[in-house]
């Protein structure tokens, strides 16, 4: 008896056959085999919203294979994915293939290995209609604003625009976090540390002012200069002693397995990697690794809201903990953990390694380095959640001054690592001297330091991924895809700390929409259609009526739009700039690559011209400006190279002298105090920063500077890859 089991890729495919025996032909559907059509909106509205579904011209080879496979066997096994997307393209699969939905065989496994294959086969089930209709529905509410909100955009601010059900969430999202950002207005404040010693003077310790006269002081209570040096004053004379000396016993707890979410988060902080990077290399862990010959799942099913691990893993775990670490590193009991997601259906289990035992050095050898990161993160988030948790001492001493002024110092100690071992934190051990209540101190010296508020940070691909699931917008399989579309759409791009900053059309189409369409960008809105998708796969509610509450007053708004809005009234911006070609006046006009100038006589005068990121007309290539050359007097002109546009002497090829076009960051120069840091880039393109006063002023960094000087060696503090501020000397013991 002959088996066909069809899967959705061929990687997945070649690893399933090998543990499958000779009666078993395995083939692969590349995806989706049949889908609404491109060309057309592709929904009968008039009949309950029925889809008209298609095999797509470049899926006809395959569902031809497929076609002729199928009169080869005695048995079809449908071994997709097991969401309602894998649901769904098993539900296609049976009617392309002639077979009756309500017999043919589906089988689920949440890892691709050998047992779980096996086992999987051995009881296969029936299509779970009820999880087919919620992607149905989805795919069927996505297409009606797709193909219906999208044509809008273009007839009424630019060609190629899309708007989407969660894509334009997202894109409000970043762009009411810019706005945030624009409106932000920094404050002074100020922080007073003090350091002090026993009599002594062995031991020293630093504390910063907590309170005074009982009073705790907030974070921006200290305003200015003049008020810290008035408490520096009246603490001339002072004398000091301990008020409270605190010492306790603490313990935390390692932090669940991954989740779709939290993994995209986590390698996002930790490695780098976008949400659609991540989904990608996880993708291939899942599906099967050659590891000497053998196609192997290195983890489990990656798209899941779960936190469940299985009991085997549990067992093994705990073994190879064990044997690596110690008795006294396994965890008491064993440790289970409890999801936040309402509706957490998506899987039956947490993203964790499908063999335990297989360590990622022992699989270093046969993955690529991306591949090994993700897989390391995987295995030692999984495995840290059964160990011990970690045991702390925290101290807490408050010396106090004779005329109430108390100074607080906090240390931690780790008694035992337990979880840490593994899954290790950057917060150093701070160890304070042991003192008792009474003890007389002095005060060595007091460290006043300015501070300013700072505006909120522009969202990563992680707390982007992070405030979506916090709304309940989307779901495990969605977040990459969403913001590899807002990307790829061009309503965002990425700034030099590789956050999400929106682009001028951003802020038109968003404005447009949250004023005529609020619906589709509203938050709660959004996040009561996830949950009726939810209730429709549950098998609550049916999906056509979900459909039709939402399509006939979306329908009856955009009509309504249609007409009384204009593309002028939207896309034109009057200005006070005059063409200097016809003296007409120029208008700011919007495209889908964003803002620009062009003549109001349009078309009598097809003059445009650019705009620089404050919003200024650029300087076109080969117009003078008004800096001269320094070294033959002549005008310098704008000129755009590899790298971007710089400035290059008009009296070329008599003179080549050029340079790079400054971009300020808002910072004085350090180390001559008289110029600007700014942005250039070196000979073969690389971005640094320095003074522009080069060469009189030689100061310069790789990374971009933070603004801050390090207390420990005084050298200027610098973003890292990762966006952390730490000190620019590699010596510094601040690094070590």
């Amino acid at each position: 008896m002959k088996t066909l089991v069809i899967v959705e890729s061929p990687a997945k495919a070649k690893t399933i056959a090998k543990f499958l025996g000779k009666n078993f032909i395995v083939k692969s559907s590349f995806g989706h085999v049949r889908d609404l059509p491109k060309s057309k909106l592709g929904i009968d509205i008039e009949n309950n919203f029925t889809p008209q579904y298609q095999v797509s011209r470049d899926k006809s080879k395959i569902v031809k294979e497929l076609k002729t496979a199928a009169t080869k066997i005695d048995d079809v096994l449908f071994a997709t994915d097991q969401d309602r997307e894998g649901e769904a393209i098993s539900w296609h699969l049976a009617f392309i293939l002639n077979i009756d939905e309500t017999k043919a065989k589906r089988i689920t496994f949440h890892e691709i290995t050998r047992n779980a294959i096996l086992e999987a086969v051995k009881s296969p089930r029936l299509i779970d209609i009820k999880l087919v209709d919620a992607q149905q529905a989805r795919r069927v509410l996505d297409r009606l604003v797709g193909y219906q909100l999208s044509p809008f955009l273009w007839r009424k601010v630019s060609k190629g625009l899309s708007a989407g059900r969660v894509q334009s969430v997202a894109v409000r999202l970043v762009v009411e976090r810019e706005r945030e950002i624009q409106n932000f207005k920094a404050e002074e404040y100020w922080t007073l540390e003090g350091i002090f010693a026993d009599k002594d003077s062995r031991k020293k310790f630093n504390g910063k002012l907590h309170s005074i006269n009982g009073e705790k002081l907030g974070k921006m209570d200290l305003k200015n200069k003049e008020q810290v040096d008035k408490i520096i004053a009246d603490l001339k004379n002072a004398t000091y002693s301990v008020a409270l000396a605190e010492d306790k016993a603490t313990q935390r707890l390692p932090l669940a397995p991954f989740t779709t979410s939290t993994l995209q988060q986590e390698a996002n902080h930790n490695l780098g990697y976008s949400a659609k990077q991540t989904m990608r290399l996880a993708q291939q862990l899942y599906e099967g690794v050659e590891l000497g010959g053998d196609s192997v799942g290195l983890i489990t099913y990656m798209r899941t809201d779960s936190v469940n691990l299985s009991e085997k893993f549990l067992i093994e775990a705990k073994q190879v903990i064990n044997d690596q670490y110690g008795a006294d590193y396994v965890a008491s009991t064993t440790r289970q953990y409890t999801t936040k997601s309402k509706n957490a259906q998506e899987a039956h289990e947490a993203i964790r390694p499908t063999e335990v035992f297989r360590t990622p050095d022992s699989v270093q050898p046969f993955l690529d380095k991306k591949q090994l990161k993700l897989y390391e993160l995987i295995w030692r988030r999984a495995v840290a959640s059964q160990m011990a948790e970690a045991k702390l001492n925290n101290v807490t001493l408050d010396v106090i001054s004779n005329n109430q002024h108390t100074f607080r110092a906090t240390g931690q100690r780790v008694v035992f690592d337990g979880f840490l071992k593994l899954f290790p934190e950057k917060n150093k051990e701070h160890i304070l001297p042991k003192m008792n209540v009474g003890d007389k101190v002095k005060c060595l010296e007091f460290n006043p330091e300015q501070h300013s508020t700072e505006p909120p940070a522009r969202y990563s691909d992680a707390t982007l991924v992070k405030i979506l699931e916090e709304y309940g917008i989307g779901r495990p399989s969605t977040y990459a895809p969403t913001l590899a579309t807002i990307e790829g759409r061009g309503y965002v791009g990425r700034d030099e700390k590789k956050r999400l900053q929106p682009k001028d059309i951003a802020f038109l189409v968003n404005d447009l929409l949250v004023q005529h369409f609020p619906k589709i960008v509203d938050y709660q809105f959004t996040a009561q259609m996830e949950e009726d998708l939810d209730q429709i796969a549950l098998g609550n509610k049916q999906w056509q009526p979900v459909i039709a509450d939402f399509y006939y007053p979306f329908k009856e708004n955009l009509e309504q739009k249609d007409k009384e809005l204009t593309k002028k009234d939207i896309v034109q911006e009057e200005t006070d700039i005059i063409c200097e070609k016809c003296g007409a006046p120029m208008i700011n006009k919007f495209s889908r690559y964003g803002k620009f100038l062009a003549c109001s006589a349009f078309p009598n005068c097809k003059n445009t011209k650019s705009l620089d990121k404050d919003g200024n007309p650029e300087i076109e290539e080969g117009e003078p400006i008004t800096e001269k050359c320094e070294k033959c007097g002549e005008a310098m002109v704008k000129k755009i190279g590899r790298f971007g546009a710089f400035l290059a002497c008009s009296g070329y090829p008599k003179c080549k002298n050029i340079k790079n076009i400054d971009i300020k960051i808002d910072m004085a120069c350090p180390k001559c105090l008289n110029g600007d840091v700014v942005e250039r880039r070196s000979r073969r393109g690389k971005i640094f920063y320095g003074c522009n006063r080069y060469p009189k002023c030689d100061f310069a960094l790789w990374n971009k500077p933070a603004g801050k000087t390090c207390k420990i060696c005084q050298s200027q503090m610098i973003y890292d890859k990762k966006n952390q501020i730490i000190c620019s000397n590699k010596e510094c013991s601040s690094q070590k």
